[in-house]
């Protein structure tokens, strides 16, 4: 494998002005490297998931005017697409590296997952790390530590999956932009092979 790790470089392509401009530096500098991950962990992902798996390199084809400000390579058991599926992302803001499993807006049985999760959510707060992190918007760099997180907090997270029709639910890591670019590529290989392999319950529960 030729993946070489990320680079202060990398990170700043998300400060780069102009759609096409940054359209261009994404192409270059970061989708190679999304596309080596992408192969690289699509077996992986196949056998602990015990599903054939496939990896989609964002495209932000839709754009015509706003450039964006993260970028992510996603895998799901669909050849076509990972929006309606429940799916592992790999990907970076300006700031950091995410790794995430992820069920987003366009998933048709979010409701029937909320309830899942509700029933399970025992297990889910004493399993879930205190250094990961939750998201209820993938288009946000926000997110709701662990560590800070009561039990009722993350029912309600839960609950909303159930109620809210635009809900998200997201759990993962991120690793600071700083550290993200010290790590070698095997480090960072190894870390995220750790990641998913903590966010495998979830993953089978959806």
């Amino acid at each position: 494998m030729t993946f070489s790790g990320f680079t202060d470089k990398d990170f700043e392509v998300f400060t780069i002005d102009g759609l096409d401009e940054r359209m261009e530096a994404l192409k270059q500098h970061i989708r190679p490297k999304l596309e080596e991950l992408g192969s690289h962990f699509t077996p992986q992902l196949s056998s602990l998931v015990g599903d054939e798996m496939y990896y989609h390199v964002a495209k932000h084809a839709r754009r015509t005017k706003n450039p964006p400000n993260d970028t992510w390579v996603a895998f799901a058991a669909n050849p076509r697409g990972y929006k309606m599926m429940p799916h592992f992302q790999i990907g970076l803001w300006e700031t950091h590296l995410f790794v995430w499993f992820a069920l987003i807006y366009e998933a048709p049985n979010k409701e029937k997952f909320g309830k899942l999760l509700e029933r399970n959510a025992d297990t889910i707060f004493s399993q879930t790390p205190e250094d990961f992190v939750w998201s209820t918007d993938h288009t946000k760099p926000d997110v709701i530590p662990q560590s800070g997180l009561s039990k009722d907090e993350l029912l309600s997270l839960f609950n909303r999956l159930q109620t809210v029709k635009k809900a998200e639910i997201l759990c993962g890591y991120q690793i600071p932009r700083d550290k993200a670019i010290t790590l070698s590529s095997d480090e960072l290989i190894e870390k995220i092979e750790v990641v998913f392999k903590t966010l495998l319950p979830l993953y089978k529960l959806a």
